[in-house]
């Protein structure tokens, strides 16, 4: 069905309560294997619904935050889902003791109760008014960050329409651009303050309920993270300390000379050529037909998913006013549908919506007969893998996207995907500061995100742009806001991503049977056993991150 087409209706608590409720009474009164299987089934299909009710109204309310009747879906949503999650809990509860738990384990494996495990440890009755408090704070933060209208040259621009004047050639037009974006979000500093002050505080409360002295461990559970822990991460951050930030310092080293500037401002970091980065050609139809040829060429199963999207209208893609900044993929399961949402501006981020977005959605496609759904579902650095690494996959295709600036393509992609995990780091790492002293005043925070800066990120001068020498620009990074935690699984799967990269450049078809089987085995195994089944190196032995960065910078090197 066409994403048009596709007909919302608010699900109302009352109605699907006293249906969740009766399909649980014939699932706890189950007295055969069969009954226990016919009962689990209409759960699975019924959660499906309230999951796409809840992503359709999330969607339309990104779409255009300025639409009163997805604003208001989106908040009784916010409302609902923690009400919910105390029936989704006694399901879980059932599932986990039911007295056939080994004739479903026979049949779908351990790990989604594994995973049921964790997610228990997510929730209790008493946190219900928490989440709804959690989720109002994470839409006020959505909204902000939408509402930007910046006055800059003659326009009045989104915090997205602004990022293309940040790859201007022109020094004066970079500053001017990124200062104009500071002044908004620095006159704005303190509301931002104030919600994060707010999303701190109920989100230690919920950690103290459930029985833990800060949010971080119920922040890992959230994240499913079934296969490392806090100390393993630690170590991670360590190896990009000691391999990554010395490699991405030279890169970056390089860059200045390559623009000719004495040394990185913040407003140069993006830009990576003296006459200019890599820009797409052609307008966003062609851009788009030429990505339909890509996946059509890359195998068939690409063909079939391209098709299914732009036949379905499942892109939504030209910024406008009102639209939420940002991108991401979501899922319709009730109409087997991934859904992709971005914000093209005429840099080479709109192809990485044809790679790294379309990467997500694929896997979604490849998993969507799946069953029970809870095996559909990977964990979120396995989605990034996805993503990450299909970028590299295109790669044959980048000329029809850049003509003659390919070779330049070609070069800025590796080094950002070097050059970006340590910033994906300094974000994790400043999380768990927070989270762990959460009586941190805001002008601590920024003092420590300055410090981060330049433990990870010393090559760049933060001076004469005001949010940055404040230590403020963490404010403006969403995932820190809606999505605690969720920022390493980028760095873990980068570095999985430069391992199916560096194997596609000695044998395509064997890197890309590993990342098919990679994908169509979805979340029937955790992150680290995936990686195991391909055969590829683990990001957390810190020797692989030097091996992985290597290569890359000998590739790098040789195509000077």
């Amino acid at each position: 069905m066409k994403f048009s087409q596709m007909k919302y209706e608010r699900l109302e608590f009352e109605t699907a309560k006293q249906q969740l409720e009766e399909f649980l009474a014939n699932f706890k009164n189950a007295k055969s294997a069969d009954d226990c299987f016919a009962a689990y089934k209409e759960i699975d299909e019924y959660s499906k619904q309230i999951f796409s009710v809840f992503s359709l109204a999330n969607i339309r309310n990104t779409l255009d935050t300025t639409d009163n009747f997805y604003a208001e879906e989106k908040k009784y949503s916010d409302e609902v889902s923690p009400k919910l999650r105390a029936i989704q809990q006694e399901i879980t509860i059932v599932l986990l003791s039911s007295p056939f738990r080994k004739d479903m384990e026979a049949k779908w494996g351990t790990l989604m109760f594994d995973n049921a495990e964790i997610q228990l440890k997510t929730f209790k009755p008493e946190i219900v008014e928490d989440l709804q408090e959690e989720n109002r704070l994470t839409t006020e933060y959505q909204n902000l960050t939408s509402s930007a209208q910046i006055e800059f040259d003659g326009k009045t621009l989104t915090l997205a329409e602004l990022v293309p004047y940040y790859e201007n050639p022109d020094r004066n037009v970079r500053k001017a651009a990124m200062t104009a974006a500071s002044d908004w979000g620095m006159a704005r500093a303190e509301e931002f303050d104030k919600i994060f002050d707010n999303l701190l505080a109920v989100r230690t409360k919920i950690g103290k309920k459930l029985g833990h002295e800060n949010f971080t461990q119920v922040g890992y559970y959230r994240m499913q993270r079934n296969c490392y822990d806090q100390e393993m991460v630690a170590k991670f951050r360590e190896g990009v300390v000691k391999y990554i930030v010395p490699v991405a310092k030279r890169l970056k080293e390089e860059q200045a000379k390559r623009i000719g500037v004495d040394g990185l401002k913040v407003y140069d970091d993006a830009f990576q050529y003296e006459d200019g980065n890599a820009k797409p050609i052609g307008t966003p139809d062609e851009i788009f037909a030429h990505g339909k040829k890509m996946y059509h060429e890359l195998s068939p199963e690409t063909g079939e998913f391209i098709d299914f999207m732009l036949d379905n209208e499942l892109f939504d893609v030209l910024t406008r006013p009102g639209k939420a900044p940002g991108g991401y993929c979501s899922n319709i399961p009730i109409y087997k549908s991934p859904f992709i949402f971005a914000n093209f501006n005429g840099t080479s981020h709109d192809i990485d919506v044809l790679t790294h977005e379309a990467g997500h959605a694929f896997a979604g496609y490849m998993a969507k007969d799946i069953y029970p759904s809870a095996l559909q579902r990977y964990s979120a650095e396995t989605a990034e893998i996805h993503s990450m690494a299909m970028e590299f996959f295109a790669w044959p295709w980048m000329e029809g996207f850049f003509g003659d600036q390919t070779q330049k393509y070609y070069d800025y992609h590796l080094a950002s995907a070097l050059t970006f995990i340590p910033y994906g780091t300094m974000v994790d790492e400043f999380q768990h500061h927070l989270y762990a002293k959460p009586e941190m005043k805001a002008a601590e925070r920024d003092a420590l995100w300055r410090e981060l800066e330049a433990k990870y990120r010393p090559w760049l001068d933060l001076e004469g742009v005001p949010l940055y020498e404040a230590g403020r620009r963490w404010q403006l990074q969403l995932h820190i806001y809606k999505y605690p935690f969720y920022y390493i699984d980028y760095c873990l799967a980068q570095i999985m991503a430069l391992s199916f990269w560096a194997e596609n450049q000695e044998n395509h078809k064997a890197a890309w049977a590993k990342y098919k089987r990679l994908v169509e085995l979805a979340g029937t195994k955790t992150f680290v056993g995936l990686i195991e089944d391909a055969g590829l190196p683990t990001p957390f032995v810190a020797d692989n991150l030097k091996i992985v960065s290597d290569a890359a910078v000998k590739w790098l090197d040789g195509n000077k």
